[in-house]
């Protein structure tokens, strides 16, 4: 696949399973640009302990279309300790961060065409002394934006949430006209950019049990949901449909014709998503001015160096990244 950049790779937590699908996804070889980077050591390492074959060629800012079997580009970043497959070293944390940096400053200088990330522990990071509520807050603040939607991407659909990582209890006072009005915008924009979908069709789940049921069961569709869904449609800016009861909206029904569902809470929405999908579907970071992309699952310690890690949601994620990279160089 022709990029005009290759595509910068995060393998994530170094103790973890991050290293172990990169490694396992290059052994048929890449048609999509990649350049891994992180700590080539490492990733010699943990080849050998898969028994995996794995040559590295170091990336100086060439253009290249693909990689032969069992080849990686990348960029080296220094290590500071030894890395034990299943074991977190806090000493490392920031060695994590360290390979974000290097990737987003890429992108963002756009010698890289996009950012596709492996799972971190937010845990160890935190433990080491350093704030780290996730990738997605990392991203934003990198980049500088004010607000950044998350959205899972699957074959059979696309999950955006208003509210994310949120104890149930809090989410009712966080879902504000401002705020629901700032994702559909985020949503709106990128279905039309990096997605290529014109005229969005968008379902929107309510946030009570059957969309509060005419207020008997909630007023936040009354009195925060409706007011602005009625008030793009009234723009005649995108075809809203909602606010619907998320135990109907997960239908062929209603996905059949949709671009993308955007659920109020994340358990809403991803457990759906997961069940149907999981190991094919791609975390996806919209309201950027890069495109990012990362795996559905986590660091799965108790897999590093096993061989028995699924690198399919890794292979989707960046067969993702690539299409949206293509479909803003289209426009």
């Amino acid at each position: 696949m022709s990029l005009d950049a290759p595509l910068a790779l995060t393998p994530g937590e170094p103790s973890g399973i991050g290293p172990d699908i990169v490694i396992q996804m290059a052994q048929q070889g890449l048609d999509i640009p990649v350049v891994v980077v992180a700590n080539a050591e490492l990733l010699s390492q943990r080849a050998s302990q898969l028994g995996l074959p794995l040559t590295l060629k170091r990336w100086q800012g060439e253009v290249f279309d693909a990689s032969a079997a069992s080849e990686l580009w990348f960029l080296d970043v220094a290590l500071p300790e030894s890395v034990i497959a299943g074991q977190l070293n806090q000493g490392n944390a920031q060695y994590v961060l360290d390979c974000l940096d290097v990737a987003i400053e890429g992108a963002s200088a756009g010698r890289f065409s996009g950012l596709v990330t492996g799972p971190v522990h937010k845990g160890v990071v935190n433990e080491a002394g350093i704030t780290f509520s996730g990738h997605t807050e990392y991203l934003q603040e990198k980049c500088g934006v004010e607000r950044v939607v998350m959205m899972l991407a699957s074959p059979a659909m696309r999950v955006a949430l208003v509210t994310t990582h949120l104890p149930l209890k809090d989410v009712s006072a966080a879902i504000s006209k401002d705020r629901l009005k700032q994702v559909l915008d985020i949503l709106i924009k990128d279905l039309k950019q990096k997605f290529a979908c014109p005229a969005p069709r968008i379902l929107v789940a309510g946030l009570n049990p059957h969309a509060g049921e005419g207020g008997h069961m909630g007023r936040e569709e009354i009195e925060v949901i409706e007011p602005v869904l009625e008030a793009y449609r009234q723009q005649g800016r995108v075809d809203l449909q909602g606010p619907l009861p998320a135990d109907t909206l997960f239908t062929p029904k209603f996905l059949d014709e949709a671009d993308a569902v955007l659920a109020m809470y994340h358990d809403q929405g991803l457990p759906v998503l997961k069940y149907q999908s999981f190991g094919e579907a791609v975390n996806i970071t919209l309201g950027l001015p890069i495109v990012r992309t990362s795996v559905d699952h986590g660091t799965a310690l108790d897999l590093a160096a096993t061989g028995k890690a699924d690198s399919g949601s890794l292979q989707c994620a960046v067969a993702m990244a690539a299409e949206m990279a293509l479909t803003l160089r289209q426009r």
